[in-house]
């Protein structure tokens, strides 16, 4: 079953129809990334909606935005913060307000990480990925895909046997 037939199935959640094709595109092209191709097919077979989905038709354009940099920010507030520092990044410099920026300037060629439900997330690009939680650096596999991931967050079926490997650089390192 695929995940927008499994989580419609579930009777959990409010599922609203699928975003159209021009509705995916206007997204994409107006926040500047492109969904996965399994979220994209998740979003257009049918749009969860409630608490901790994020909704993609909500005039509320500020939130969709918060929500798209919450992963950044939390990195952020780590560097600034935690004394977080990814070893990828070279020498940290001493100064905070330096290393904020550093850190800024490196996070803008991480692939951009996009909200399904709460603080879970798919990253922008081509290709199968797992679905991370992420919360400031804290990042933790949550599911093969979204299928997977629906099985053993919402208890839906029974999750995969075993774990794919996260597929994008710097996010896959802070597993």
């Amino acid at each position: 079953m695929i995940a927008a037939e499994l989580l419609a199935a579930s009777g959990r959640f409010p599922i609203a129809t699928g975003l159209s094709e021009q509705e995916l595109s206007t997204i994409e092209h107006e926040f500047g990334f492109t969904f996965a191709p399994d979220h994209r097919a998740f979003l257009a077979e049918g749009m969860p909606s409630g608490r901790g989905w994020p909704d993609w038709r909500s005039p509320d354009r500020v939130s969709l935005r918060e929500r798209l940099a919450w992963p950044v920010e939390g990195v952020i507030f780590d560097v600034v913060e935690n004394n977080f520092w990814y070893e990828g990044w070279g020498f940290r410099p001493s100064e905070p307000a330096a290393a904020m920026a550093a850190a800024k300037g490196y996070l803008v060629t991480a692939p951009r990480m996009i909200p399904v439900y709460s603080h879970r997330y798919l990253p922008a690009a081509i290709g199968d990925h797992p679905v991370l939680s992420v919360y400031q650096t804290d990042v933790v596999h949550y599911g093969n895909d979204l299928a997977d991931w629906l099985n053993r967050e919402f208890s839906l079926g029974k999750p995969a046997e075993h774990q794919a490997r996260a597929t994008v650089t710097f996010w896959r390192d802070l597993l």
